[in-house]
């Protein structure tokens, strides 16, 4: 046996069900499983609630990617491979419904089954699962999947490998996961990984592969052609397993899936524009109201469709590294906060049609509410009253301006908030502390983000109006990591994704202990016992009521910490495409994402 095999357990697949049963308590199996509380649809559900189940079959749609490509398998960390071809190649365990916070349903698996403190999973594999060629998914082809993803595959899967204690089987059709410890997400994780066919990758390099080894799986498309750099086309496989599921009814409608491969975005925007492509996402407002009036959308061959969302909006914009003793204190945080000028540079950037981010969970359920905190929120913030900024508790709003140039009333307030924090101009109007100290520091860019550095010369100058001594660095992509992975920056640009389903990522972003590990996504450098406690609290919660609350209290605390100048978010995405192409009218809660196009999509003459 390989080295890196020694953890599974191979039990004879004619255990019977009773043996598991007896020997691991009375859990039952289940059609569904939830971070919280229990899964929105019931077991004999019909479909999805954002799919149309009578939605045609047929039609093809055609995206563009800038970049390019020298690998098929999205699994591994060698190469570069189309990123939708995990999502649209392969299949999991169970598969999520986009329309409930964080919920699985089953997919290969019939059913799901763990106890209350989430020690171990078992999945039960459906009989009719099949891989593209016919043969049967059985329960060696997922625990290879697990122990090869989980040692050679991609990074991202080895953490989670690293907490499975044992995998075994524990029946001819179940496998079960065991835990070095209780953990309320993991169920969920493992429920997620890619199945792929053990007999296909006998005698080959996983680690290795490239474009010589198109990956058989069990998913509804499979790759036709390709050329390496330029285009990968999938098309339906007519002989899919799981055309009759009711996960998957209303999904998979479009016969081909063709992703073209630019060198930059005008190349790829005039090969929309020519007709190449049939579909485009746009993420600038102002070039959505400017750029898409080409004769095909006059026309009406090219619709323009508007997709809300309800998912956090994040944070992105200037972060603050408060190692730099120069950003340590909060008053000098909020007065960079004031100093900028968001409703001038939202109608500069984007014509003022962008919302900004009020907070991290700001756009969803998870939301600080305005004023102050109350009932659950209050309770849970309350042990750290005397820790927390100004504004946790009572309530905090980020300052806006009339959108004039001058800024005239949050500049006072930010030259108020440094002479409280020790900073005033001299005769020369040079910001200087009592030691005579400059205000001065460097804001960290990346080279090619044409739009943040806009902005950022728009920031600049309101900053020197202060009488800070401020420059811009602009560095390569690799520079960029490297810096910011060493925490080696005063400012720089920094964007954060959240989700519906927060969970243990929170600590990389901002727990204390990954303030100090390079490489951590703690860019501000934060360290509070209350974030922690709270990041805690939310990994433990049972009901969605305490997830909830909790999660408030941890948006108050950490956008009352004044860490990041906030820029804006796209609360909907602007699609231009085909005619043809149609989508359903109930859309899931997270909008247009993973999940959405072209997965629910059709093609209707």
């Amino acid at each position: 046996m390989k080295p890196y095999l020694r953890r599974i357990v191979t039990a004879l697949a004619v255990i019977a069900p009773c043996v598991s049963v007896a020997q691991y308590g009375l859990a039952q199996p289940s059609h569904g499983i939830a971070m919280y509380g229990e899964p929105a649809l019931p077991p004999d559900f019909e479909h999805l609630p954002h799919t149309n189940p009578n939605a045609p079959r047929g039609g093809r749609i055609v995206q563009g990617e800038v970049g390019s490509f020298d690998s098929l398998n999205p699994n591994i960390l060698k190469g570069r491979a189309p990123w939708q071809l995990q999502y649209l190649a392969y299949e999991s365990l169970m598969g999520r419904n986009w329309d409930e916070p964080f919920t699985l349903y089953g997919l290969l698996a019939e059913s799901v089954e763990t106890d209350d403190d989430r020690s171990w999973v078992e999945f039960t594999l459906r009989p009719e699962a099949r891989f593209s060629d016919g043969s049967p998914v059985t329960v060696e082809d997922v625990l290879w999947s697990y122990e090869t993803l989980g040692t050679l595959g991609h990074p991202r899967f080895h953490g989670t490998w690293t907490r499975v204690e044992r995998a075994e089987v524990v029946g001819a059709r179940t496998i079960r996961f065991t835990f070095t410890e209780p953990d309320r997400e993991l169920p969920l994780i493992m429920g997620l990984r890619p199945i792929l066919q053990k007999a296909q990758w006998e005698n080959l390099d996983f680690a290795e592969s490239g474009t010589s080894v198109i990956p058989i799986t069990t998913a509804p498309y499979v790759i036709d052609r390709f050329e390496a750099g330029r285009y990968v086309y999938l098309k339906r496989n007519p002989d899919y397993w799981g055309n009759d599921l009711p996960f998957m009814r209303g999904q998979a409608n479009l016969d081909e899936i063709r992703m073209e491969f630019f060198g930059d975005g005008t190349a790829m925007f005039e090969a929309f524009t020519s007709g190449l492509l049939n579909t485009m996402r746009e993420t600038n407002a102002n070039a959505w109201n400017t750029r898409y009036n080409f004769p095909a959308v006059q026309a009406g061959e090219i619709v323009k469709s508007e997709i809300p969302h309800q998912r956090p909006s994040g944070i992105a914009g200037f972060v603050m590294n408060t190692r730099n003793p120069l950003f340590s204190d909060w008053r000098v945080r909020e007065a960079m906060i004031s100093a900028f000028n968001f409703e001038y540079a939202n109608q500069v950037i984007n014509a003022g049609e962008d919302p900004r981010i009020t907070s991290y969970f700001s756009n969803s359920v998870l939301a600080m509410q305005d004023g102050p905190a109350e009932g659950r929120v209050a309770e849970f913030l309350e042990p750290f009253a005397d820790q927390l900024y100004p504004g946790t508790l009572e309530g905090y709003r980020l300052p806006s301006s009339d959108g004039s140039v001058a800024n005239r009333a949050n500049m006072r307030a930010a030259t108020s908030l440094l002479v409280e924090a020790g900073w005033e101009p001299d005769a020369a109007g040079v910001l200087r502390n009592s030691a005579g100290e400059a205000f001065r520091f460097s804001i960290l860019l990346r080279q090619g983000s044409s739009e943040v550095a806009s902005i950022t010369d728009i920031y600049i100058e309101a900053l020197k109006r202060l009488g800070m001594d401020v420059t811009v660095s602009q560095i390569d992509s690799a520079q960029y990591t490297e810096r910011t992975n060493n925490f080696d920056f005063d400012m720089a640009y920094y964007v954060r994704g959240l989700s519906l389903s927060p969970g243990a990522e929170q600590r990389l972003y901002w727990g204390s202990e990954s303030a100090h590990i390079a490489g951590s996504r703690n860019w501000m450098g934060v360290e509070s016992p209350a974030i922690d406690a709270l990041v805690e609290r939310l990994l433990t919660s049972y009901e969605q009521e305490d997830f909830i609350a909790t999660t408030r209290a941890l948006d108050r605390v950490l956008t009352a910490g004044r860490y990041v100048v906030p820029f804006w978010f796209n609360d909907r995405a602007r699609i231009a495409h085909a005619a043809e192409l149609k989508y359903p009218d109930r859309l899931p809660v997270y909008g247009d994402w993973i999940g959405f196009q072209p997965d629910v999509w059709w093609w209707e003459e």
